[in-house]
């Protein structure tokens, strides 16, 4: 951690000496760590159950979904009109 920025937190009265400043930032990383871990779990979730619906026949092809996003831009445009 930047010294600057230790001294800044313990200017500002958040925290009283550098210790304290270091113990939230670790704190803050490890909850980071899991957060990002928690997404990597749920995104290869998503991931298996599509590759399960692919292999089953039942997905949609990529032309079919982005002519289908196209088509209701399109629509919102012509409502704004």
């Amino acid at each position: 951690m930047n010294g600057n920025s230790t001294q800044t937190q313990i200017a500002s009265g958040k925290f009283t000496n550098a210790d304290e400043v270091v113990d939230v930032a670790f704190r803050l990383l490890e909850k980071l760590e899991n957060e990002y871990s928690q997404w990597i779990e749920e995104t290869r979730g998503k991931v298996d159950i599509a590759r399960a619906e692919l292999d089953l026949g039942e997905g949609l092809d990529g032309e079919t979904v982005l002519n289908q996003i196209l088509g209701r831009f399109q629509q919102v445009r012509e409502a704004q009109k």
